[in-house]
């Protein structure tokens, strides 16, 4: 397994598991598919732009002699393409379902006709739904309340029938919420702290009393790594980290760092159908080996301080690719 196809590599995640391929593999090459939607930006690797152990191909995975093609070169597969903001969702499913179901059809269809040997399908812990208490297993009902959430846990319904009816070497990452270097400014920590850089305030939903864990995207990005490599086909992995925080201790954890006061928070009207809580037991991936790097405290003060050193990165995104009410 040494030829790697990474799905939607010019996004957060993809960029960062390019990366961390590239830094600490050297016998692995990379083939990366990604479309350059608005949150995908090729400045993300362009210091692998000569690297002669990565490709770059600019297309759809909905586009299947496309992938056909690209497949038949590469021994793995890492799917991360996907439409991931939940507001967007909010606003229109039909880009969610095409993208997130279609595509994620597409590549297995593809990647079962070419024999790959291991193929690890990235979702997202809000498959479960809200928990009130407790932590969701691997085994916990599947309860999405968002368009964006349904049309993940869609995609994670076909890789299972996959496993099931083609023996599909198939592996599913439930991930908790990211946060490090890249990350598209439309999301909370990114948002913040660049609304923060520019002197703007930070938009709060409701009281801030939303509960998620957070993981620092090297430490996703190596979860990933030991599951292509470790896991076992047809499983699915939980990725945690137990830096479990409300929206509001987020939010003045970043206003810390930025040396800012809580008058820079705006209260918003809350989300539709926001979910209360996410928390995951990720023990299975334990037992495979993953341990998180990184503390919250670390992670946090390494990524603002990204944002703070690379304004060339995300202002240009800011005023071009979307609108910060």
């Amino acid at each position: 397994m040494k030829r790697l196809l990474v799905t939607g590599g010019c996004g957060f995640i993809g960029s960062n598991f390019i990366r961390l391929v590239m830094k600490e593999r050297p016998g692995y090459s990379v083939v990366n598919l990604d479309k350059l939607s608005y949150s995908g930006n090729p400045e993300n690797l362009r210091d692998l732009a000569q690297n002669t152990r990565y490709t770059f191909v600019k297309g759809d995975i909905c586009d299947k002699k496309l992938v056909a093609k690209v497949m038949s070169r590469v021994d793995a597969v890492v799917h991360f393409a996907a439409e991931t903001h939940v507001d967007r969702s909010i606003a229109g499913a039909d880009e969610f379902l095409k993208t997130n179901i279609l595509g994620t059809a597409s590549l297995l269809e593809a990647s079962r006709a070419c024999g790959i040997k291991r193929f690890v399908h990235m979702s997202t812990d809000e498959v479960y739904g809200s928990l009130a208490k407790g932590k969701a297993d691997e085994e916990h009902r599947l309860e999405p309340n968002s368009p964006y959430s349904a049309s993940k846990a869609g995609g994670d319904l076909l890789v299972r029938s996959f496993r099931v009816t083609h023996k599909h070497p198939a592996m599913i990452i439930r991930c908790t919420n990211n946060y490090g270097p890249y990350q598209f400014p439309e999301k909370v920590i990114p948002l913040f702290v660049t609304n923060l850089l520019e002197g703007k305030t930070v938009p709060l939903y409701g009281q801030g009393r939303n509960r998620r864990d957070w993981i620092f995207v090297e430490d996703a990005c190596r979860a990933v790594l030991l599951v292509l490599e470790k896991g076992k086909p047809g499983e699915i992995y939980n990725v945690g980290s137990d830096h479990e925080r409300s929206n509001l201790q987020l939010t003045r954890a970043i206003l810390k760092e930025l040396g800012r006061g809580e008058d820079m928070i705006r209260r918003v009207a809350d989300r539709p159908g926001h979910d209360f809580r996410y928390a995951l037991n990720f023990n299975k991936l334990r037992k495979l080996g993953f341990k998180p790097r990184w503390s919250f405290e670390e992670g946090l003060r390494t990524t603002v301080g990204w944002y703070v050193a690379n304004e060339w990165w995300w202002l240009p995104l800011k005023k071009d690719k979307f609108t910060v009410k």
